[in-house]
């Protein structure tokens, strides 16, 4: 394998195709420009558009710019890449932008590991007509080929820096209309070392000319790619992973396609009914019903034998929002053995990590100053970044080199008092068998106005390895505000739920964030609490 050559900065490399969307183009090379990266080249390939792309280009000082002909995204980036200089790559859309600082994150990653083929991270979907961003990050540790084959974790493809040896093995393919970069992802894991972050790198700027709009040609060529992968498969976990990934590209697209089309985001057409219909039978027939509900429920009633009838309440897609007693179809949940033990990890990754890491986005600003975390500084790091002063870490485990200090939190004398700004508690609380002590020792150790960020499992999986031998407690809402009104005193502590009864089977299951629709995931039924956060602020006459 090639070796990074040895440059104090080395060139980058963004290539830009852009067809039609010259309207865009300033602001993504103007992303470029403000990076704070030295040794940059922009090169806007125009693949043959119709608008004013050209002339617009031709205005940007500093770019090199390229015409061809139309003939696709895949061949106008690889058409950049035959016309640059860099060592690294990015591929940015023209509709698209780099958020500050993604040139140094992602390059870092690659010079401090030479192995890796590329970095991907984070990003954030910008929404036109709302002017709403969302951020988006999966947290992905090892095991990149398998989470590849059961879908595409990046998302993004601007959030990826590559080396130029890769190009030397692979290109992107320009017979794909569509998912040509999971397919160069998938075929760079498969032989070479890449790696994840969290930290966002661009936003996706959602608009009804993304290709992704496009379902029917979405799924086929997603299906298209993945089943490249088929013959290449050596390892039980590699084909399982596979099949899964049937599963999820059908599971999602569906779901995509059935609330695209309840929602007139999407034209209907035949071909996507059809699609629907294809994909889930249930879900097609109960988006039918739902359009030309009056017509069909008026001739239901008076043409439909009993039979007919009954049929339909058993699927759930007439008359009745729940099933009669007795006709319930467990479907996949009718069984004894949950599909993964993993809490998810090898199913797209943990349903709780979304509300735990959508808790920590939220409470960001309380981290900062000299913070406590739990077994690793993961988050503290992440949510803290230039607010940290000081990052340590508590462990139970005095061979964790990593740990600042040793010790069980109920019992922690070694902790100074009044030293933390704050402390980040992520699914630990349960594991203590003196919970008191813990929230006392919290307390005790941070300063007055200090926040402790905790959450607690609600219902759960019990671990089926190290922990399972210490998980003592499961909480509710209702424990924990009576907890910390007696550890907490005086001060304040904010505890919300998170969960519903889909969320909950689901992660009981084993089932993977990425198999559930974020609209599931968003909402709360406080009688499923799957995920219990706190927030609470130490009184500053503590």
């Amino acid at each position: 394998m090639p070796s990074i050559t040895s440059k104090i900065t080395p060139k980058v490399s963004v290539i830009i195709p852009c067809f039609n969307h010259g309207s865009y183009l300033s602001e993504a090379v103007e992303s470029v420009w403000m990076q704070n990266y030295p040794a940059t080249e922009v090169i806007v390939v125009n693949d043959g558009s119709t608008d004013n792309t050209e002339e617009i280009a031709r205005q940007i000082a500093g770019i090199k710019y390229i015409y061809q002909k139309n003939q696709g995204l895949s061949a106008a980036r690889n058409t950049g890449i035959r016309n640059s200089t860099g060592e690294f790559f990015i591929f940015l859309d023209a509709d698209d932008w780099l958020l500050a600082g993604a040139i140094d994150i992602n390059i870092n990653y690659l010079i401090q590991n030479e192995a890796l083929a590329f970095v991907s991270g984070a990003h954030e979907w910008f929404t036109v007509e709302d002017g709403k961003s969302i951020d988006v990050a999966r947290e992905i540790n090892g095991d990149h080929y398998l989470h590849l084959l059961q879908g595409n974790y990046i998302g993004m493809h601007a959030t990826v820096m590559y080396r130029r040896w890769v190009f030397d093995y692979f290109l992107f393919d320009e017979t794909l209309m569509a998912c040509e970069d999971y397919d160069l992802y998938l075929k760079i894991a498969r032989k070479f070392a890449v790696s994840h972050h969290m930290h966002k790198i661009a936003a996706y700027r959602i608009h009804k000319t993304n290709m992704s709009w496009n379902i029917p040609m979405m799924l086929s060529n997603a299906l298209q790619v993945l089943g490249r992968q088929k013959e290449s498969l050596q390892t039980t976990r590699e084909k399982h992973a596979y099949k899964n990934g049937l599963k999820i590209w059908k599971e999602y697209y569906s779901s995509e396609l059935y609330t695209g089309l309840s929602n007139n985001k999407f034209p209907v057409t035949l071909k996507g009914l059809l699609l629907l219909v294809k994909l889930k039978p249930k879900r097609g027939l109960k988006y039918l019903l739902k359009k030309s509900k009056p017509m069909l429920k008026s001739f239901i009633k008076k043409n439909m034998p009993s039979i007919g009838k009954r049929w339909l309440r058993k699927t759930r897609l007439y008359k009745s929002r729940h099933p009669d007693v007795g006709t319930v179809n467990p479907g996949d949940f009718n069984s004894l053995i949950p599909f993964s033990t993993q809490f998810g990890y090898d199913r797209g990754g943990p349903v709780d990590r979304y509300y735990i890491e959508n808790f920590l986005k939220k409470q960001a600003e309380h981290i900062k100053g000299r913070c406590l975390e739990i077994g690793d500084n993961e988050y503290s790091l992440l949510y803290g970044g230039d607010k940290l002063t000081q990052s340590d870490i508590l462990h139970i485990d005095k061979t964790n080199t990593k740990a600042t200090f040793i010790g069980d939190l109920s019992n922690a004398p070694q902790l100074p008092d009044n030293a933390f700004d704050c402390i980040v508690l992520t699914q630990t609380l349960h594991l203590i068998y003196d919970f008191k002590g813990a929230l006392a020792t919290c307390h005790r150790i941070l300063k007055p106005g200090g926040a402790l960020l905790l959450t607690s499992p609600g219902i759960t999986p019990i671990d089926h390895g190290e922990w399972k031998k210490t998980w003592y407690w499961s909480f509710t809402d209702k424990a924990l505000i009576a907890l910390f009104a007696e550890t907490f005193p005086a001060g304040n502590a904010e505890v919300e739920t998170f969960g519903n009864v889909h969320v909950a089977s689901a992660f009981l299951y084993g089932m993977g964030v990425t198999e559930i629709p974020v609209e599931k995931l968003d909402y709360t039924d406080p009688h499923f609490q799957v995920i219990i956060t706190v927030k609470a602020i130490k009184g500053a006459a503590s």
